[in-house]
């Protein structure tokens, strides 16, 4: 059967955990920085199609085919890491450390950040024909998005902070839960068809997720978005980051650990004689 169960997938959750952080620099890097590219890819794509069809569920139903690709090639994001890499110091694994967790993390964050910023330049080139032109619809949108998203929050003071906040915990909740449900399946249509179904939600609904604001906020920048780089990592990056950390580890990663790594004590049926006896009286 191509199904695996939640007690087998969790342990591979685990043991994933654990490969990535003993990692190579080298390898930790490539592979965040082509997630980060691939999924800003899939960002634009959505985006577009959304311009180009007036339709947003047309871009979100659309939209997972990066992720898709992105996992299937092995690669990392830091949503995904959140979740997978405290598993292994949790389980205790041998020379796991908080050291090597916040190692994996940071260098992902790095090589997503530069993925998606190079693709954000690309489009940028593209959508104003290499800045010799207004941008063009697209474009225009990828600008509202940034203003939207950052000077929006701004505008509610301390509760925007908190709407923030929550979108980054509910995306990564749906995100991770993507990850793992690669796990779910040894079959590339059963994986593609798990990852497939979170992934439209987060995106249709809004929810913000740290890497693809890698591409929108700084392409918005580039694209004539009223706003400021300090207004992105204030007031979108930085508690969306925040945000995406807590939704993953604590709705997908540690709830799963605690039932399905961790599982608690069965309790002990009555024996058989002592059933037999009741019955007998």
């Amino acid at each position: 059967m191509s199904y695996v169960t939640p007690q087998d997938f969790t342990r591979k959750m685990i043991d994933a955990g654990e490969a990535k952080v003993f990692m190579a620099t080298r390898d930790t890097l490539i592979r965040a920085f082509m997630a980060g590219a691939i999924l800003a890819l899939a960002a634009a794509f959505a985006v577009t199609v959304t311009v180009q069809t007036g339709q947003p569920l047309v871009g979100a139903i659309l939209f997972p085919v990066g992720f898709c690709l992105l996992y299937l090639m092995g690669f990392d994001l830091l949503t995904g890491v959140f979740t997978l890499v405290p598993l292994a110091l949790l389980d205790r694994r041998p020379g796991v450390t908080l050291g090597g967790v916040l190692r994996n993390w940071t260098l992902v964050f790095f090589g997503n950040f530069a993925g998606a910023l190079m693709v954000a330049v690309m489009m940028a080139i593209i959508f104003t024909f290499g800045f010799t032109e207004a941008p063009n619809e697209v474009g225009k949108r990828l600008g509202s998005i940034g203003e939207g998203r950052t000077l929006g929050y701004a505008a509610h003071g301390a509760a925007g902070m908190l709407t923030l906040f929550i979108r980054g915990v509910l995306c990564n909740w749906m995100v991770s839960t993507g990850v793992v449900a690669a796990m779910m399946s040894t079959s590339v249509p059963g994986k593609v068809i798990a990852m497939w179904m979170p992934i439209m939600v987060f995106f249709y609904m809004g929810f913000e997720h740290s890497i693809v604001n890698m591409f929108l906020f700084p392409s918005g920048l580039m694209l004539g978005g009223h706003f400021t780089f300090l207004d992105y990592m204030l007031w979108n990056e930085l508690p969306t980051v925040l945000g995406n950390l807590v939704g993953g580890i604590t709705f997908v990663g540690l709830t799963l650990y605690a039932t399905h790594a961790r599982t608690a004590p069965k309790r002990q049926a009555p024996a058989p004689a002592l059933h037999a006896g009741i019955a007998a009286e």
